[in-house]
C-alpha cells in the first residue's frame, strides 16, 4: 500500500480528491525544514508546494518513490539527488495560463495608467481642490503601439503575449540557451531590454537565471519602462531594483514574488512606499479555477506514476 504525505496542504485552496489505488493519506497544513524527514518517514509519495526537499532529507527516505510538486516551479526539490536515487519528480503543467497573464496585465494597466497615484491623490483631496474637471499630475501611457519584452516563452509567456497582441502591442521574446519553444521568433536580450516599454518575466528560477536582472540590465532599460515579475523572486536582484526605482532609472515595477516568501526577515522591496511599485503576496496563480485545475492534475500525476505510466516528469 502506498503512503502519501502532503507537506503543506494549507498552500492549496481546492478540493483534492484521493487517488484511485489503495493508500494511506496524511497531510499537514505546513511543514518546517527540520520536520521534512520525520514526516516523510515511510512515505512512498510526497506532495509539496513550497516545502523544500533536499539531499539530507532524501538520504533518510529509502521508501520514497515519487515527489509530486503542487506547482510548476520545482526549485525546492534537489533534482540531482532524486535522479541518483531513482525518485520520480512530477510538476504541474499549463494550469495558470489565464490567471497569471491576467494578473500580469492587471499590474501593467495599473502602472502604465498610474492608477495608484491618481487614487492616492483623490484620497488626499487633490481632485476636490481642482478648479477644472481633471488634473494631469501623472503620465498616462497607452498600451496600444507599445512594446512588451518577455523572458520565458512557455505557456505563461505565450499566453501573456496573446493578450498583448490583442491590445495592439508589439511582442519580443528574449533569446536564451536551448531548449526553446518551436514557432517563437527570438530577439537578442540586449535589444529586448533596450526597446521594450514593459519587461515581463515568465521563466523558471535556475542557477543560471538567478539575478539575471540586475543593475546592469536595469540601466539598459528605458527610463519610461516598467518591470513585471510574476515568476520567481530570485530572478531579479531586489537591492538593485530598489535603487533603480528610487533613482528613477525605470518608471515602475510590479512584483508578485520575492526571493524569500513569506518575507519574515524583511526585504528591500518592502521598504518602498511608491505609487509606481506594486507588490502582491504571490497570488497571481491563485484563482479558484486555476487551483482546482492544479489539484486535479496533481492527482493525475500521482495516479499515472503509481500505474507505471508517469507524466509531467522533470527527472
Amino acid at each position: 500500500m502506498q503512503r502519501i504525505v502532503f507537506l503543506d496542504r494549507k498552500s492549496l485552496k481546492a478540493e483534492v480528491r484521493r487517488p484511485n489505488f489503495p493508500h494511506q493519506w496524511e497531510e499537514y497544513p505546513q511543514t518546517l525544514a527540520p520536520e521534512v524527514a520525520s514526516r516523510l518517514a515511510g512515505a512512498t509519495v510526497a506532495i509539496t508546494n513550497k516545502v523544500p526537499i533536499r539531499r539530507a532529507a532524501l538520504e533518510q527516505l529509502p521508501d520514497l518513490k515519487m515527489i509530486a510538486v503542487a506547482a510548476t516551479g520545482y526549485d525546492v526539490i534537489d533534482i540531482d539527488a532524486c535522479r541518483e536515487r531513482g525518485i520520480a519528480v512530477a510538476n504541474i503543467r499549463n494550469y495558470a495560463v489565464h490567471t497569471v497573464p491576467e494578473h500580469t496585465f492587471a499590474m501593467i494597466f495599473a502602472l502604465r495608467r498610474n492608477l495608484i497615484a491618481y487614487r492616492e491623490d483623490v484620497l488626499r483631496g487633490r481632485w476636490q481642490a481642482q478648479d477644472q474637471f481633471c488634473f494631469f499630475d501623472h503620465p498616462i501611457q497607452d498600451l496600444h503601439g507599445s512594446t512588451l519584452g518577455i523572458f520565458g516563452e512557455g505557456a505563461l509567456g505565450q499566453a501573456t503575449a496573446s493578450i498583448a497582441r490583442a491590445l495592439g502591442m508589439r511582442v519580443l521574446f528574449a533569446d536564451h540557451p536551448p531548449p526553446k519553444a518551436s514557432g517563437v521568433e527570438f530577439t537578442d536580450p540586449e535589444i529586448v531590454l533596450a526597446e521594450s516599454d514593459i519587461i515581463s518575466l515568465h521563466c523558471p528560477l535556475t542557477p543560471a537565471s538567478r539575478h539575471f536582472i540586475g543593475m546592469e540590465q536595469l540601466k539598459k532599460m528605458k527610463r519610461s519602462a516598467i518591470l513585471i515579475n510574476t515568476a520567481r523572486g530570485g530572478l531579479v536582484d531586489e537591492h538593485s531594483l530598489k535603487t533603480a526605482l528610487e533613482a528613477g532609472l525605470i518608471a515602475g515595477a510590479g512584483f508578485d514574488v520575492l526571493t524569500q516568501e513569506p518575507p519574515k526577515e524583511g526585504n528591500p522591496l518592502l521598504e518602498l512606499r511608491m505609487p509606481n511599485f506594486i507588490l502582491t503576496p504571490h497570488v497571481a496563480w491563485a484563482s479558484d479555477g486555476a487551483m482546482q485545475f492544479l489539484a486535479n492534475q496533481l492527482m493525475d500525476n500521482i495516479e499515472a506514476c503509481i500505474a507505471g505510466t508517469p507524466q509531467n516528469l522533470v527527472t
